[in-house]
């Protein structure tokens, strides 16, 4: 059993919703993002996404933009990232980890090499933004033999049989946009959100991640209430951006809105 399946599995028995934050790898340096994963796992992350600098991140808004440039004036790529994740792992054999990006990256690779790299360095699932189902077949294939989940991007205009695709190809969750548009962007209409998952949760027997527009403890405590997983991502990173000069600070920044979000969650408040 993958370590995601797993961790859904358990949270649903403990009557818990998974917390999800994102952050780029290599941002605002390397040496960033070891502790600030093992930070996040302390501070009640249950699954954390590390995001695959690219340097034409189509889906993410201009915050996560500006991650990718700082990481990749480091040099940190889709190479850099998995030495981060295996380094991680050294440490901690539980948490389940998600690389999110784009496919160029894994296509310079090859499909079976990046398989390969991802099983070695200890990643659970591969989250590929511009892949779509019904293009990933060779690429799942891989991934499965390897026990390493294919996640999907599911839109908010989706039909019903695109959600019973993704149910087919994908496994570990579906990632469900909140939003047109891209991270970040817009006021997330949880009414509308409720209603669609509504229809994706009888067409799916997979969990159900939530993200774009999850900014604060209160939206966290709201989208938990109607999905199995609140993502975070572009309010952790304007934090890593408020304070460039001091990532201690920012680390603990970050460590305050995930336990204040960890707490909302868990409260019958």
């Amino acid at each position: 059993m993958s370590r995601l399946k797993n961790r859904f599995e358990q949270l649903k028995q403990d009557g818990r919703k998974a917390l999800i934050p994102f952050i780029t790898a290599g941002d605002p340096n390397p040496e960033f993002t070891v502790p600030m994963l093992h930070a996040m796992v302390e501070a009640g992350a249950d699954v954390i996404e590390v995001g695959v600098p690219f340097s034409d991140p189509m889906a993410d808004g201009p915050v996560i933009q500006r991650a990718s440039e700082r990481a990749l004036a480091h040099h940190v790529g889709l190479r850099r990232v998995l030495s981060l994740v295996a380094e991680f792992r050294k440490t901690d054999q539980q948490t389940p980890l998600v690389l999110m990006g784009y496919l160029n990256p894994i296509e310079i690779m090859g499909y079976e090499q990046f398989a390969d790299a991802v099983q070695n360095a200890g990643v659970d699932g591969v989250l590929t933004v511009d892949l779509p189902p019904e293009e990933a077949h060779d690429c799942v294939a891989l991934l499965r033999q390897r026990e390493i989940d294919q996640i999907f991007l599911l839109a908010p205009n989706s039909t019903a049989e695109r959600v019973q695709k993704m149910d087919e190809v994908g496994s570990g969750y579906i990632y469900y946009v909140s939003l047109k548009g891209v991270t970040g962007a817009g006021h997330l209409d949880t009414a509308d959100v409720a209603q669609k998952l509504t229809m994706i949760k009888q067409n799916t027997r997979l969990p159900i991640g939530v993200g774009f527009g999850v900014k604060d403890a209160k939206t966290a405590k709201t989208v938990s209430a109607i999905a199995d997983g609140v993502v975070v991502g572009s309010a952790l990173i304007s934090m890593i951006e408020a304070s460039l000069d001091d990532p201690e600070q920012a680390k603990k920044d970050i460590i305050e809105l995930l336990k204040s979000m960890r707490h909302a969650m868990d409260s019958e408040d």
